[in-house]
């Protein structure tokens, strides 16, 4: 009996072990779940050739850096990549997600694994999913404008193909009427099936920004699901004035220390700078005089306190559990905005974090 009651005793001790450890293992990956704001991305229908792509945004909203050892796809019709593998406290990085429409076709589904080896070992898993149609072809998958100077039109042509499907026909092309002009020619109609020539135009009054958007091709397809697909579109429309890099990351600055840095400002035709702000007064900026149409512009850092904080703390950051404190650390995220003679304001920003 008492034999028994030990054999009881140690089999309940096991299952007791392996719970805490399971447990303690899902808590060590809540961490990393926490930097993505998506998990799941959905592709639709798409067609062969076209650039389907997915960014699944994650940010380090830790105290400590955070580090992307690897990662993976369950399938070959996805390819990820990590943009950026060193987060620093409040820094961005995205996953891309590339789906294989020239290889594969029909419905696909892949699990992405991003594996963290800092400050603890982690793994979070990203899904996609979509169709790749076998009867519609688009060539160039994309409509990419590239760099385009303000007031400045500019038109991609394109090669639609439908085929083996008798009957298929466009009728009806939906976009961002305020930015594009979509235009069709008349179908071809060949033994095979049918082809379209489209031409997508960016107008002259699209105002400067980057374009991330996408054109919807609606079909008389009797399947609801096949009805329609998105072909992306991709350009930026540039200021008369442009400040190069948009985004500066000086690294970990010593209190007391100074880190020194520049950012050029170029123009289509000369132009000076009137001033230069920035709300944190750490901050020294150099601007140079005169008219010319590229500035080069100096600027400093000088590490030290700017308000009082608790030790060991990141404004707004949070803590991971077990990690090693980081004494009197401070995150500086500023924006800098420059303007010119020619009425123009560009901003670019600049991040560092403060040891003391």
């Amino acid at each position: 009996m008492l034999a028994n009651r030990r054999v009881c005793f140690i089999i309940g001790l096991l299952g007791l072990l392996i719970g805490l450890c399971s447990n303690s293992r899902v808590v060590a990956q809540e961490w990393a779940k926490k930097l993505f704001s998506q998990s799941h991305h959905d592709f639709g229908s798409v067609s062969r050739n076209a650039k389907a792509e997915h960014r699944f945004v994650l940010e380090n909203s830790f105290e400590e850096d955070v580090h992307i050892a690897s990662v993976r796809s369950s399938c070959g019709c996805t390819t990820p990549m990590a943009t950026k593998t060193t987060l620093k406290s409040w820094e961005k990085g995205e996953i891309v997600a590339s789906f294989n429409t020239r290889t594969f076709t029909g419905t696909k589904s892949a699990v992405i694994t991003v594996v963290f080896d800092k400050p603890f070992y982690a793994e979070v898993q990203l899904t996609v999913g979509g169709t790749i149609r076998t009867d519609v072809s688009v060539e160039p998958g994309e409509i990419q404008f590239g760099d385009v100077e303000v007031g400045e039109k500019k038109t991609v042509d394109l090669r639609l193909s439908f085929m083996g499907r008798k009957g298929l026909e466009i009728v009806d092309v939906r976009g961002n009427a305020q930015a594009f002009e979509v235009r069709l020619d008349p179908p071809m109609y060949q033994p095979e099936g049918v082809t379209y020539r489209m031409h997508v135009s960016l107008k002259d009054t699209q105002v400067a920004s980057k374009i991330i958007d996408e054109v919807v091709i609606l079909t008389n397809d009797t399947n609801e699901k096949n009805r329609e697909f998105s072909i992306p579109v991709t350009g930026r429309v540039r200021p008369p004035v442009t400040v190069t890099p948009e985004s500066i990351a000086l690294g970990d600055i010593k209190s007391g220390e100074t880190r020194q840095q520049r950012f050029i400002v170029k123009g289509k035709k000369p132009f000076s700078i009137e001033w230069i702000t920035c709300e944190d007064p750490r901050f020294e900026f150099q601007p140079p005089s005169g008219e010319k149409t590229v500035h080069v512009v100096p600027f400093r850092f000088r590490g030290g306190p700017k308000e009082e904080q608790a030790p060991g703390q990141i404004q707004g950051a949070e803590k991971i559990q077990g990690a090693e404190k980081i004494q009197g650390s401070e995150q500086v995220q500023q924006k800098v905005v420059i303007l010119t003679s020619l009425g123009q304001e560009v901003e670019t920003s600049v991040s560092a974090r403060v040891l003391r």
